[in-house]
């Protein structure tokens, strides 16, 4: 009867749905062209909020088309690039009557190519679109085919007093093969499906981080699900898989329900919900109202691999979210967020947490439940042009009394980011700048186990990776990055410093582990951040890439990672140089 239910909502919401675009899948270096141009717009964009990621790629095509339509001041050639660049890879909403190039060097000409085309199709059939290896376009269908390749090689060196270091220079590499498709049934159902297989070996720092998380250096990838040893040197192999639907229903509400990744913030982090974590099983609710305003609904299965299987048992118990996002335009350049996420562990979904407008710690509270509760907001604003400043609050429990009293009570569990994003710095075309702070006190997104037996853990994490932060809590952390982009050439660097506390042994929790239970904490007052053993990492990592054709980048990367525990065993350097092809696969920051 459920069953028969679920059909017939589908076919009433489909009689209604209207055209809809698949989403870009989230990438940084594309993300930050698209929040540039929302930002040198000087007032938000009209398709989406750009706090809710990812976006869709009609509205992207949209916000070209408002920036072109009104430049205010005068555009680079890199920028007449990369209006190129988002029209072709999103051509098939691109007006068929606009076949301007924006190529730099022609300005505007008309020129009689439909947009999108290809100069050079190969054996007919293929490339006649340049970010298309294949595509089909009919009354009822758009289908988008494209290969997904990322080959790397690189040598690590390290040194330090651990034991555990790889001793002297050690071979990294990366090998993913994949398949990538897109499109849209009669422009009313939108579709995407990724699929990837891949080898890698992983610097040390990376290593040494899954054995915090995943309990296993030599099985574990970060952002990844199920894992598996590859070869005798530490190396990995995994799967990759991503894919939804999507389609707009009552003209202002858009559902979407799949298996992948979301993000909801401005910055180079999220305290909120990130993409560190593999990708999860959703259903994702966006109502729009005019211009205004956003509400975001998102339901959740996570994976909880705390839970201890019985003897032979391999089915990995679930946990579940539920999220509010609202996002308010107070004005064509402010935007003010609130953020309401819950996180429980049963045996199947709670449909009590199903009800899109409710208050969820009331919920909680009317059950007798002890799930856990978190609320947040965000900000940011642009000015000028080339400026905008964002921040975020996470509170996952907070006593204003505890808090005056100032004895570092464990139960004040918060987290705070600030930034700002300066674009065209100093005017010099292309070159953006952003800085960012971000702090969480111990024991935030930690929570106790369950009172339901065998349930597990209601912490805020997947698969055993934090949701938010990839520190986890009990941290402050600065971050500068600087792009500069000169058409097809585009040069990264990422400069942190970090400084967390970890536990000096497995059975002392001194709040940054976000796995464990806040009830084993070392003390109930007292707490600050970086307590136990201090750790400082300092970060530099440079790369430089260079795009020989459209989504096809040749990119060589130097890192410089110094670890200074107070352990010295734990202190130790990693250098890591490496150069690789990309084809259709975004660039992950490995950044912790």
């Amino acid at each position: 009867m459920r069953c028969y239910v679920y059909v017939f909502c589908f076919f009433l919401l489909s009689l209604v749905a209207r055209a809809q675009s698949p989403f870009i899948p989230l990438n940084a270096d594309y993300y930050h062209i698209i929040d540039r141009l929302e930002i040198r717009q000087n007032r938000w964009a009209d398709g989406f909020h750009s706090t809710v990621k990812p976006y869709n790629r009609q509205s992207v095509i949209q916000l070209t088309d408002s920036l072109l339509s009104h430049p205010g001041r005068g555009f680079s050639d890199s920028d007449y690039f990369n209006f190129d660049y988002l029209r072709n890879d999103s051509w098939e909403w691109v007006d068929p009557k606009d076949s301007l190039s924006l190529d730099p060097f022609a300005k505007n000409v008309r020129q009689p190519a439909a947009p999108g085309d290809s100069r050079a199709p190969f054996l007919t059939h293929f490339f006649q679109k340049k970010a298309d290896f294949y595509n089909l376009q009919t009354p009822d269908v758009d289908l988008h085919i494209n290969p997904a390749v990322y080959v790397g090689l690189g040598f690590e060196g390290n040194s330090g007093d651990s034991q555990a270091l790889t001793s002297g220079q050690r071979m990294l590499f990366v090998n993913t093969r994949g398949l990538e498709i897109r499109g849209s049934i009669g422009r009313k159902l939108g579709f995407y499906t990724f699929f990837s297989d891949t080898q890698a070996a992983y610097p040390e720092y990376v290593r040494q981080y899954g054995q915090i998380y995943s309990g296993d250096s030599t099985n574990s990838a970060p952002g990844e699900g199920f894992v598996k040893p590859f070869g005798s040197t530490g190396a990995v192999d995994y799967l990759s898989a991503r894919g939804y639907i999507t389609l707009n229903a009552l003209k202002v509400i858009n559902i979407q329900f799949g298996h992948d990744r979301n993000f909801f913030g401005n910055g180079f982090r999220s305290l909120l919900l990130s993409d560190n974590t593999p990708p999860a099983l959703f259903l994702k609710l966006s109502t729009r109202l005019g211009k205004r305003i956003q509400y975001t609904n998102l339901f959740s299965t996570l994976q909880n691999k705390q839970v201890p299987l019985p003897q032979g048992e391999r089915f990995i118990p679930q946990k579940f979210t539920a999220i509010h996002h609202l996002s308010i335009n107070l004005n064509d350049r402010m935007n003010l967020g609130i953020f309401e996420a819950e996180v429980f562990s049963r045996d199947r979904f709670d449909i009590s947490y199903l009800n899109p407008i409710i208050l969820y710690r009331y919920v909680e509270s009317s059950q007798g439940s002890s799930d856990n509760a978190m609320i947040g907001l965000d900000f940011k604003a642009n000015f000028l042009s080339q400026f905008m400043v964002y921040s975020q609050l996470m509170i996952d429990e907070f006593r204003i009394s505890a808090l005056r009293e100032g004895r570092g009570d464990w139960t004040n569990k918060f987290a705070i980011q600030v930034g700002g994003k300066y674009i065209d710095a100093f005017n010099v075309p292309n070159l953006d700048l952003q800085a960012e702070l971000n702090l969480a006190r111990p024991f935030t997104y930690s929570h106790e186990s369950s009172r339901i037996a065998n349930s597990g853990q209601t912490n805020y994490a997947n698969y055993n990776q934090p949701l938010a932060h990839p520190l986890g809590a009990n941290f402050l952390e600065g971050l500068g990055i600087v792009r500069y982009q000169r058409n097809r050439l585009s040069v990264n660097g990422i400069f942190g410093v970090m400084m967390y506390g970890a536990d000096t042994s497995p059975d002392i929790n001194y709040g940054g582990n976000i796995l464990k239970d806040y009830n084993s904490r070392y003390r109930s007052e007292g707490n600050f951040i970086g307590q136990g053993r201090k750790t400082v990492i300092t970060y530099l990592d440079v790369r430089g890439s260079y795009m020989i054709r459209h989504n096809v980048f040749l990119e060589g990367r130097y890192l410089y990672r110094f670890q200074d525990s107070q352990y010295r065993p734990e202190s130790y350097t990693d250098q890591v140089a490496s150069f690789g092809i990309r084809w259709n696969i975004p660039y992950r920051n490995w950044v912790f």
